[in-house]
C-alpha cells in the first residue's frame, strides 16, 4: 500500500455517496474545512458495495482481465488481453480502487462504528461490513496472491505495510466469517439504509457469511482436506437455498447506477463470445446460449477461437461473430457477489469428494437448474419450460467417475458472467469437458507473455509496488515463486 491508495479515497467516497445516495442536497453537503465531517456509515458501505460491483464489472477489468482468462470471451479488435499481455493501467485501477475505495470505506465505517460500540444496531452493521470485506479480501487474494492484509490501513505508522501469505489470509477470513455469523442478531436492527445488497436484512447476510466459508473451503479442498470438510459440513446447512437468497446489486436504468458495462447508450464491440463458450453449449444444446450470446451475421450464434488476433488474415469479418447477449449488456444487469447455483456446486464437489453434506447428483442437478432458472425469470423467457430444463440435465448428468470434468464444466456455465469467478475455477480444477477432451485452448495467435502459454494462474503485482513498496514486494515474489502470471497460487499447486 502506498500513500495514494489512502490519499484520494475521500474524495471518490463522496462522489459515490451522491451518485448512489442522490438524497442529499449540495447545500447540505456545505461544511467548515477546518472540521471536516465524515460520511455516515450508511454511506460508507454503500460506496463500498457500489465501487467493488463497479470495478468488478467493469469492461476494463472483468472485460478485458478476467472474461478473457476464463475464457468467456475473445477481443474484437484489440487482442493482445487475449494473448496474455496486461494492460497495466487497468491491473493498478483494480488493485487500488479495492484498497483505496472499498476497503477503505469499510475500514472508515468499523472506525466510526467503534465509537458507538454497545448502541443497537452497531454489532450488525460491523458484521456486515466484515462479511463484505472478507469477499474482497478473498478476492483480492485469488487474483494476486500474498498480498498486503494484517498491516493494511496503518496510514499513521506504516505506508509500506509487508505482504500476507494468502493461506493466512484465508485462514484469517474464514475465522472472521465465523466470527461474524455468531455476532449477527436479528432481534436487532442493522442498516435502515445504505445496504443495496440485502437492505440490511440479517438472516440473508448469515446466508452469506455460510456461502462464502463454502467457497473458501472447496477452493483449499486439494490443499488441506480435512479443514475443508469440517468447514463445509459445519456451514453447508445455513447456506443459500434457493435464488432468492443470492448476493447481488441491483443496478438500476439511470446514470450514474447503470450496470457498469452495458450498451444502453452506445453499441459495444470490444467482445466476441468465445467459440469455447458457444461450441460446448451447441453440442449440448444448453438453453442458456441464446442469453448468454446474440445471434451473427446469418441468424447464428458463432463464438470466436480465442485469442485470435484481428491481423490474421484468416479471421473473417466482426460481423460474423457474435457478441455477448442483450442481458449482459443490460444496464440493469445485477452485479453477482455470490449466488445459489455456486452454492449446490460446490456441495456436489464436497460429496464428490467423500464429505457428508448429502448426495452428489442432487446438488449437481440443483445447481444446474438453479442457473437456468436464474436466467429464464432475469429475462423473462418464458419459452425456457420446466421440460426443457429437465431434457438439458438428462443430456448433461452427472457421472461419479468424471465428478471434477462434469461438475467444473457446469459451473463455469453457471458462473457467466462473473469472470473472475470462472477464471478462479478453470485454473483451481483443471477440467475438461465431460469425458476428458479439452475444452479451453491456448491463444490461437499465440501468447504474447513467454511465462504463460496455456493460462494465467495470477496477476503480477503493480509496477508501482516495486519503487513504493519494494523491500516488501521483493519479500512477496519471493514466497510465491516469482512475480509472473504463470506463476501458481498456493491452491492451484496440486494435481
Amino acid at each position: 500500500m502506498t500513500k495514494r491508495i489512502i490519499k484520494y479515497s475521500s474524495a471518490f467516497l463522496l462522489a459515490v455517496s451522491m451518485a448512489v445516495t442522490g438524497c442529499k442536497k449540495l447545500d447540505e453537503l456545505n461544511t467548515n474545512p477546518n472540521k471536516p465531517s465524515t460520511a455516515d456509515p450508511q454511506y460508507l458501505f454503500t460506496g463500498a458495495q457500489k465501487a467493488t460491483m463497479d470495478l468488478l464489472y467493469s469492461g476494463l477489468q472483468n472485460g478485458y482481465i478476467a472474461m478473457h482468462y476464463a475464457q468467456y470471451w475473445s477481443g474484437n479488435s484489440r487482442t493482445n488481453d487475449s494473448q496474455y499481455q496486461l494492460d497495466e493501467g487497468n491491473n493498478s485501477t483494480l488493485w487500488n480502487n479495492l484498497y483505496r475505495i472499498s476497503l477503505h470505506n469499510l475500514d472508515g465505517l468499523l472506525k466510526q462504528n467503534a465509537q458507538k460500540a454497545g448502541q443497537p444496531g452497531i454489532a450488525n452493521q460491523n458484521a456486515m461490513a466484515l462479511i463484505f470485506r472478507a469477499w474482497i479480501y478473498e478476492t483480492l487474494a485469488d487474483t494476486y496472491g500474498n498480498i498486503p492484509y494484517s498491516q493494511t490501513f496503518q496510514v499513521t505508522t506504516n505506508i509500506t505495510p509487508k505482504y500476507d501469505d494468502a493461506q493466512t489470509v484465508y485462514n484469517a477470513e474464514l475465522d472472521t466469517l465465523e466470527a461474524q455469523i455468531k455476532i449477527l442478531d436479528n432481534t436487532q436492527p442493522s442498516f435502515t439504509a445504505g445496504d443495496v445488497i440485502y437492505n440490511g436484512n440479517i438472516d440473508n447476510w448469515k446466508k452469506l457469511a455460510h456461502s462464502l466459508m463454502l467457497r473458501m473451503a472447496i477452493r483449499m479442498a486439494d490443499v488441506d482436506k480435512e479443514k475443508a470438510r469440517k468447514i463445509i459440513e459445519a456451514h453447508y446447512q445455513g447456506a443459500f437455498t434457493g435464488n432468492a437468497d443470492n448476493a447481488q446489486f441491483q443496478y438500476r436504468n439511470e446514470a450514474p447506477n447503470k450496470f457498469p458495462f452495458n450498451d444502453s447508450e452506445r453499441p459495444i464491440s470490444d467482445f466476441f463470445v468465445s467459440s469455447t463458450l458457444v461450441d460446448y453449449m451447441k453440442s449440448v444444446g444448453d438453453p442458456r446460449l441464446p442469453i448468454y450470446a446474440r445471434k451473427a451475421q446469418g441468424d447464428t450464434i458463432k463464438g470466436m477461437p480465442y485469442g485470435w488476433a484481428s491481423s490474421d488474415k484468416n479471421r473473417l469479418p466482426p460481423a460474423n461473430y457474435s457478441i455477448p447477449g442483450t442481458q449482459i449488456y443490460s444496464a440493469t444487469m445485477p452485479g453477482m457477489l455470490m449466488g445459489y447455483p455456486e452454492v449446490e456446486f460446490i456441495l456436489a464437489e464436497a460429496a464428490a469428494r467423500g464429505f457428508s453434506v448429502g448426495d452428489a447428483t442432487t446438488h449437481y442437478n440443483n445447481g444446474v437448474r438453479a442457473s437456468i432458472e436464474y436466467w429464464r425469470t432475469l429475462t423473462n423467457s418464458n419459452n425456457i419450460t420446466d421440460s426443457i430444463v429437465q431434457a438439458y440435465i438428462s443430456r448433461v448428468p452427472y457421472n461419479a467417475a468424471d465428478w471434477k470434468n462434469v461438475i467444473g464444466t457446469q459451473k463455469w456455465l453457471a458462473l457467466y458472467p462473473q469472470g473472475f469467478q470462472g477464471w478462479f475455477e478453470r485454473t483451481r480444477l483443471k477440467f475438461n469437458k465431460p469425458g476428458g477432451s479439452p475444452l479451453f485452448i491456448a491463444p490461437v495467435s499465440g501468447s504474447i507473455d513467454p511465462g504463460v502459454k496455456f493460462v494465467p494462474y495470477r496477476l503480477t503485482y503493480l509496477i508501482s509496488e516495486q519503487t513504493q513498496n519494494a523491500v516488501n514486494y521483493t519479500s512477496a515474489a519471493a514466497a510465491i515463486g516469482g512475480d509472473t502470471k504463470g506463476t501458481m497460487l498456493w491452491y492451484n499447486k496440486q494435481p
